[in-house]
């Protein structure tokens, strides 16, 4: 496609980085807002152009103005579920008020399309059916789902009032590299890390809970397509396929390097 300058919020972060650096490796103009709450500086691309703020801020709208995106993609939030329930108001001053900030600044300086990265187990809660598809009853059991479901719902505002064009991304759990695994991170990034420190990796339960593992480059993928997709749409963003948590535990386990002796 032709060149766009491209918005990416919480480009520093585990999936916004990547994001930023595919839509760089294609040819595009990006411009990265973080506030480095999670967000880590070496994963900032050098050839983006970075504005150290929160997406609550009103230095929001000076960017906007200055930098007429064509495309905002939006990876910034607060992800802890933990801490969702714990401060719910902190959650949603991020990921509702901070994303209706950066919807209403993109409708008042001619963005043409909103990319927004959803939750899939987060929006679908206790699921009826696996694997969840795009119309199963969405049932979040948490505040950070509550949030999640809100913007996809201002999404489709702001399409149906302002024209503004969406893609909502529904994430399943996503792995790779640069995920804090000290962080509200995946079981992969925090099994990695206790093996390769030869520490004991806990499962909790009996470890056949199910979850979609989705690598981060297909999550890339995925926003890549979604810059050039012409239609208002929502996706699941995942592999369809269930994997229980002790299969990810063996295979990572065999995967490891054997521990040392212990004397």
């Amino acid at each position: 496609g032709k060149k766009m300058k491209i918005l990416v919020t919480g480009g520093a972060g585990f999936i916004g980085s990547h994001i930023v650096d595919a839509y760089i490796n294609n040819g595009h103009d990006v411009v990265i807002i973080d506030n480095f709450y999670t967000g880590v500086r070496e994963n900032v691309n050098p050839k983006a152009r970075l504005y150290e703020c929160n997406i609550q801020d009103e230095q929001v709208s000076d960017i906007f103005r200055t930098e007429k995106f064509d495309i905002v993609n939006h990876q910034a939030a607060q992800m802890d579920v933990r801490k969702s329930v714990s401060d719910p108001i902190f959650d949603a001053k991020n990921n509702i008020l901070g994303f209706i900030n950066i919807l209403q600044n993109g409708v008042e300086n001619d963005v043409k399309k909103v990319i927004f990265s959803s939750s899939g187990g987060a929006i679908y809660g206790e699921q009826d059916y696996f694997p969840a598809n795009e119309v199963h009853p969405l049932q979040p059991s948490s505040p950070y789902g509550i949030t999640k479901l809100t913007g996809e719902k201002y999404l489709s505002f702001y399409a149906g009032n302002y024209g503004l064009s969406y893609v909502a991304l529904r994430y399943a759990n996503v792995y790779g590299p640069r995920q804090n695994p000290r962080g509200e991170a995946g079981v992969v990034a925090i099994f990695c890390d206790r093996m390769l420190s030869q520490q004991q990796a806990m499962i909790n339960g009996d470890g056949k809970q199910t979850r979609d593992f989705v690598y981060v480059k297909d999550v890339v993928q995925a926003n890549v397509l979604a810059a050039d997709f012409s239609g208002n749409g929502i996706f699941n963003i995942g592999t369809g396929e269930e994997t229980t948590i002790n299969k990810i535990f063996n295979t990572l386990k065999e995967l490891s390097p054997p521990t040392g002796y212990l004397y």
